[in-house]
């Protein structure tokens, strides 16, 4: 699976203006600054907008509504790693999801044998818009032509 960089950099690019959990909630344990210079004092509640932040200029530049694998791709052809503080998709600090490595290995796989075995085809004219909940979902589903390779 570590050999599937490319599908590794459309999960990531998938992930970063679509994170699971659209928002998350922190509170200072002292004074301290933010990465955008901001100073937050002791038990201050910060709200933290992963799904803007996957959006931003400031953070990933003017093509951020475009989607682009290869931004998380070297030149090496290795997978590029943000910090936690720029791709929030998997929270950061003490709290940071422990099983990212796991998820990412379970989904290529699970994608791996969906491409292998299946022709999926997107049903055309369907309203996908985003349900409004803790947890980001599409609020009808999306509905595909699923064919079983021959």
């Amino acid at each position: 699976m570590s050999k599937l960089v490319y599908l590794h950099a459309a999960l990531c690019e998938t992930l970063r203006p679509f994170p699971p959990v659209p928002f998350e909630f922190r509170t200072s344990t002292k004074r301290d600054t933010l990465p955008s210079g901001h100073r937050v004092n002791e038990k201050l509640k910060v709200m933290i907008f992963s799904h803007a932040m996957g959006r931003m200029r400031s953070i990933w530049g003017d093509d951020c509504h475009e989607f682009k694998p290869e931004r998380w791709i070297t030149a090496e052809g290795r997978i590029k790693r943000e910090p936690p503080s720029k791709f929030f998709a998997f929270i950061s600090g003490p709290r940071i999801y422990l099983g990212k490595d796991f998820a990412f290995t379970l989904t290529k796989a699970t994608i791996a044998s969906i491409i292998l075995n299946y022709d999926v085809e997107v049903v055309p004219g369907q309203n996908v818009i985003p349900k409004h909940s803790l947890i980001l979902q599409m609020k009808y589903g999306l509905m595909v032509r699923i064919k079983r390779w021959n």
